[in-house]
């Protein structure tokens, strides 16, 4: 074999697996086809540590979202990674939602996630621009630079002596006695392929095109893009909010509603909405065609917010295998032996609370691989 070990995707999972590995496999080799890592989902999301309060107990969202932030937090303090425990409040504008609340509660605390009931009165002296008759305070969430942390595992992985190559763009995987044969393209469109051992597809939104080159053919593991719009706060409210504010979740957990949401630099944003796209394409398209519904939806609980304040940012897609109107879905990761793929680990529908996660999923992938080596 021409080496041990391949990642396939530089995105913040792909890149926290290749720095837990490179400690067992310094000669392993992260692939990425864009010219840096996290130009995709990893770059274009809330940057959030979450608490782990909604996702089904016994669920791997669940467990990894738990452990995850616990490790998150310990390794930005190691690697002095900019983060902020800032805290979130998950408010109830009607009677109707306070119940939701209650339900969310309970739920939380079957994954070990304890939320505190904040009273109106209270609310009103955390957070005076924020309208709500209730609460729940989660301690735990918080905030990350996510290029800061995905720069720190590229140059731990590479520092362990890991390779990883940019611009470099998987075209075909055949299986062979005791690995993978992988072909790629370069930046120049030479092609070339080699060998390996093991092979593991972080691929974000093309991991189930990945998947399926391998030769898997499963609808199950079929990604639908699922855009999200944010909005920019350009007001003095900016300055007044300490915390995220997250109305009750959509049904079926397809989002977690318009949430505001503050970055390292001091910034507030609301977001993101939930779009099936028709097709699988890479639309970051803005056209503020939004304003309207984005500003109804976060007047509800910033009363003095204007029109005016909010203004299109960016946009994200979502790895989503959960189709519209389908109960939530788990991540899906998994070393396919059962499937006549030994040496193959599948991570499919990565979305959130993939960031939180990264660490606590790059340990699990190290015991697939330790029990397969």
């Amino acid at each position: 074999m021409d080496t041990t070990l391949t990642i396939i995707g530089g995105g913040v999972i792909g890149l926290a697996i290749a720095e837990e590995l490179s400690l067992h496999f310094p000669e392993l080799f992260l692939l990425e086809r864009h010219s840096s890592f996290g130009q995709e989902t990893s770059s274009r999301n809330s940057e959030v540590i979450h608490a782990g309060i909604y996702y089904p107990e016994g669920s791997l969202k669940a467990r990894f979202c738990v452990e995850g932030n616990i490790l998150l937090y310990e390794y930005c303090r190691k690697f002095d990674i900019p983060h902020s425990k800032c805290g979130k409040l998950i408010i109830a504008s009607t009677q109707g939602e306070v119940a939701i609340l209650e339900n969310i509660k309970r739920s939380a605390l079957k994954n070990g996630v304890n939320l505190e009931v904040i009273e109106r009165e209270r609310l009103s002296i955390m957070e005076p621009e924020v309208s709500a008759i209730k609460a729940l305070l989660s301690p735990t969430t918080g905030i990350v630079d996510s290029h800061s942390l995905m720069k720190r595992f590229e140059t731990n992985t590479i520092n362990n002596g890991g390779n990883v190559v940019y611009k470099c763009e998987v075209i075909a995987v055949k299986k062979i006695n005791d690995g993978y044969e992988v072909h790629v393209k370069n930046a120049d469109n030479t092609t070339f392929s080699f060998t390996t051992n093991f092979l593991i597809n972080c691929a974000g939104l093309e991991a189930d095109k990945i998947s399926e080159m391998v030769g898997i053919k499963d609808e199950k593991l079929r990604i639908v893009f699922c855009k999200g719009d944010y909005y920019k706060v350009r007001s003095t409210i900016n300055k007044k909010i300490k915390r995220l504010i997250y109305p009750v979740p959509h049904p079926n957990m397809e989002g977690i509603g318009v949430h505001l949401t503050i970055d390292m630099a001091g910034g507030v944003r609301l977001g993101p909405d939930v779009e099936y796209l028709k097709t699988n394409i890479y639309d970051y398209r803005l056209s503020g065609n939004k304003k309207e519904a984005f500003f109804q939806s976060a007047k509800k609980f910033l009363p003095s917010l204007r029109f005016d304040d909010i203004s299109p940012d960016m946009a994200g897609i979502r790895p989503k295998i959960q189709k519209p109107g389908e109960p939530q879905k788990d991540f899906y990761i998994k070393e396919e032996s059962s499937r006549g793929l030994k040496g193959f680990i599948n991570l499919v529908g990565m979305e959130s609370p993939g960031l939180t996660s990264c660490i606590a999923i790059a340990k699990y992938v190290k015991s697939l691989i330790g029990n397969n080596a």
